[in-house]
């Protein structure tokens, strides 16, 4: 989650946190649900001594280590990190991400990671999928994206990324206009009214994903 603060129970210790799904669905017996929960403890990084401690005693990065030890609990295959990294401060960033990292080549799992911080993307994801509107528009592997983008709308993200020099500066693709609603209903592409390369095919007929190259599909009429 976003914010794990506001996904953990205040009124729960950390034992019953991590081991109350797991008792709920049979896994472990209510005899083993303290090791149980140690052994998660240490496998993100913190200690049992914290285990009768409450979730407003721990830091933010702390906290998200026990929402990602909640999520093992299970036995998962996916995990699902939906901006769970958006609200910690870069240092504490970078430790949750390299314990991802830690974790998926541990258990054997994969990610699907929601973000809008494309360094964040390129450090931890293998393939990505950009989204416009609710909908994707690009997928690729990862070096083949920040090398080669092709929608518009990607090429625009990528342009956006700060750099770190002054004197390195890129020749900016600024998008007109602001982000419509979701819900407006259009016969052709959703991102005409702010794309630079529209054309009259782009107002009649809604894109399809297709594929262009070996492992790269977009949605956009410049690659028919």
């Amino acid at each position: 989650f976003q914010n794990p603060l506001s996904s953990l129970n205040p009124r729960l210790t950390v034992q019953k946190i991590l081991a109350g799904a797991p008792l709920y669905h049979g896994i472990i017996k209510r005899r083993e649900a303290h090791d149980f929960a140690v052994k998660l403890l240490e496998d993100v990084g913190l200690s049992s001594k914290q285990l009768q401690r409450f979730p407003h005693v721990f830091s933010g990065g702390q906290r998200q280590r026990i929402c990602i030890a909640r999520a093992l609990s299970l036995s998962l295959k996916l995990l699902v990190c939906d901006e769970s990294v958006s609200a910690l401060d870069v240092s504490i960033q970078a430790q949750i991400l390299n314990l991802f990292k830690e974790l998926q080549e541990s258990f054997g799992m994969s990610y699907l990671f929601i973000s809008h911080d494309l360094g964040v993307i390129r450090y931890i994801s293998d393939r990505i999928a950009v989204m416009y509107l609710g909908k994707i528009v690009e997928i690729a592997e990862k070096e083949q994206l920040f090398r080669s983008p092709k929608h518009p709308y990607t090429k625009a993200l990528l342009l956006s990324i700060p750099v770190s020099h002054p004197e390195h500066r890129k020749k900016h693709n600024v998008l007109k206009g602001d982000v419509p609603s979701p819900t407006n209903v259009y016969s052709g592409c959703s991102f005409i009214d702010r794309c630079l390369d529209a054309s009259e095919c782009c107002q009649r007929e809604i894109p399809e994903l297709r594929k262009i190259e070996s492992g790269h599909q977009v949605c956009c009429h410049l690659y028919k």
